[in-house]
């Protein structure tokens, strides 16, 4: 089979997945390839997205958490989509495929799977909804816009995606929790959804040694003897990733046990202001793209915490696990999915600071063996379910389904 994969950015959290997912296909003998918005030769429609919803922003907070679709790149007849059997979307906002855009590839007759990698593609121009239900119905009266009304630009766009979507949309959710909100909304709730999670290398991703795992400690200037969190955010200071959170876990942590020694990780762009807010000293690597540098990172760590308030199937849980270090994180979209409470990690309420720091507590005092006990059941909890055969293995199935029709 000839698979297109087709995603605006090769990097984030959508970029990376579909280059595990092209990289495990190929593994399993298929031919896939990737056409992103960077391989288009204008960057106008992104231009036009961002400026086209200026006039309509609550404020800069939101400006990249709302997407219009209303300008993308005509691809129906790009060479690579004329050669595919499968055209296969994952994140395509920001300029690379309109609603028109869609409709046209639906029209060329070739099946059409799209991954959902947020809950964009059934609500009126959000990417989370946080509280709001409204795709449940129709959108309007949007919290995300400067003046919300019933026939304000989200109730707008939702009423575009209802005429144009086509009816021959293979939906797949990274997550149960994703699918199931799919099947909630108003525009998805006729439709054929699955969920597949993401694939990762287990070899790429894999536990280090105790030695080596002291040696990459060292090298970073961690102190022997300590306790190491990790924290990973492209923007440490982006709300829905719950740094906050975390603050006042450790500081009731460290109330708690006063004695224990812990020292932060932190992967991201980060304010060095946030950080001396922590009762903890704190190392910071900034932004890391190699991944086997992000892999000793992981190892490295006795816990990565991942308190987010909005996010589907993160890969930085899938990343950890798969290196055998635990997770304590919130009851938040796919993160209960991967997380096994008490077993490979630990889960909280959302936004409870003192139940998260509850779960540190239960992991880093629970003794050696029971932090052996926990890296162990990590890293099969990957090789069981995220494995990259395993996930190649659903999606070819479900092409071969679609390609040998009803």
């Amino acid at each position: 089979m000839n698979i297109l994969l087709l995603t605006t950015y090769a990097h984030g959290g959508a970029g990376v997945a579909c280059r595990r997912l092209q990289k495990a296909l190929q593994q399993n003998g298929e031919h896939a390839a990737i056409l992103t918005r960077e391989q288009m030769p204008s960057r106008w429609p992104f231009y036009l997205e961002r400026l086209s919803f200026l006039p309509f922003e609550r404020d800069k907070a939101v400006r990249f958490a709302f997407s219009l679709a209303n300008f993308g790149q005509d691809i129906a007849h790009h060479p690579a989509v004329r050669k595919a059997d499968i055209l296969h979307l994952h994140w395509i906002n920001q300029g690379f495929l309109s609603l028109t855009a869609l409709k046209n590839l639906a029209a060329l007759g070739k099946p059409v799977v799209w991954t959902l990698h947020d809950m964009w593609a059934f609500t009126g121009g959000c990417h989370y909804s946080g509280n709001c239900q409204r795709y449940r119905q129709v959108c309007g009266n949007c919290p995300y816009l400067r003046r919300p009304a019933p026939k304000d630009l989200s109730n707008r766009i939702w009423q575009r995606k209802k005429a144009v979507f086509p009816k021959n949309l293979q939906l797949v959710t990274c997550s149960k929790w994703l699918g199931a909100t799919a099947r909630e909304s108003s525009l998805f709730r006729h439709y054929d959804i699955l969920s597949i999670p993401n694939p990762i290398d287990t070899a790429s991703f894999s536990p280090m040694e105790a030695v080596k795992r002291q040696d990459f400690r060292r090298e970073t200037g961690i102190p022997p003897n300590t306790f190491v969190l990790l924290f990973v955010s492209m923007k440490v200071q982006e709300e829905r990733k719950g740094f906050r959170y975390l603050r006042e876990a450790l500081h009731v942590l460290k109330k708690n046990m006063p004695e224990l020694p812990v020292t932060l990780l932190v992967l991201g762009a980060v304010n060095p202001a946030d950080l001396d807010a922590l009762p903890y000293p704190c190392h910071s690597l900034g932004l890391v793209k190699d991944d086997a540098l992000l892999a000793k990172a992981y190892s490295s760590a006795d816990v990565f915490v991942i308190p987010s308030l909005e996010d589907n199937l993160p890969n930085t849980v899938m990343e950890s696990l798969s290196c055998g270090t635990p997770v304590a994180g919130f009851n938040t979209g796919g993160i209960p999915e991967m997380v096994d409470h008490l077993q490979n990690g630990y889960i909280a309420e959302q936004r409870d600071s003192q139940g998260l720091a509850n779960g540190l507590q239960w992991i880093l005092a629970g003794g050696p063996e029971n932090l052996d006990r926990l890296r162990a059941a990590a890293r099969n909890k990957v090789e069981k379910h995220y494995a990259e055969a395993v996930v190649a293995n659903q999606y070819i199935n479900l092409y071969q389904r679609l390609l040998s029709g009803p």
